[in-house]
């Protein structure tokens, strides 16, 4: 049940963070469309001026995106009964491809298929965190069972 909780909430800060929040820029909307189709441009842009943009903006941009997704790799099995890595990758993608649809669409931010790699990058370190935190969680509950059972 906390597990539901927390994907839900982390959801609902997951939009209102990527779609709305004025904190990253999303007040104002663009008078065309803005996207990426090319593979590691956007990454490569970032790092190549990461002298004049600031190391912020490239964090920002590189690792935000990891980040941000992280959770959702880890809730999501947490949630659900099914713990597949395959449901959880594809699902990260999914909720990054909604996002970017909707920034291309509304003309808030842009649509990068950098982004798309970097989030599902996030949500596959997320279920692995997950799968990490259960192996050990499994091996505590083993380990007090067999001291219950040697008192």
């Amino acid at each position: 049940m906390l597990g539901k909780i927390l994907f839900v909430l982390y959801l609902a800060f997951v939009i209102y963070f990527l779609l709305f929040s004025d904190w990253y820029g999303r007040s104002g909307t663009f008078q065309e469309y803005h996207y990426n189709l090319e593979l590691f441009k956007e990454i490569k842009r970032f790092w190549y001026y990461r002298n004049q943009v600031g190391l912020l903006s490239v964090g920002m941009n590189i690792v935000g995106n990891v980040v941000i997704f992280i959770p959702l790799g880890f809730f999501l099995p947490m949630a659900s009964r099914g713990r597949s890595l395959f449901l959880t990758v594809f699902y990260g993608f999914g909720l990054s491809l909604l996002v970017e649809t909707f920034q291309l669409l509304t003309k808030v931010g842009s649509f990068d298929v950098d982004d798309l790699l970097l989030n599902t990058a996030g949500s596959l370190l997320g279920y692995l965190l997950f799968m990490v935190c259960a192996a050990i969680r499994r091996k505590n509950v083993r380990s007090k069972k067999n001291k219950n059972r040697k008192r």
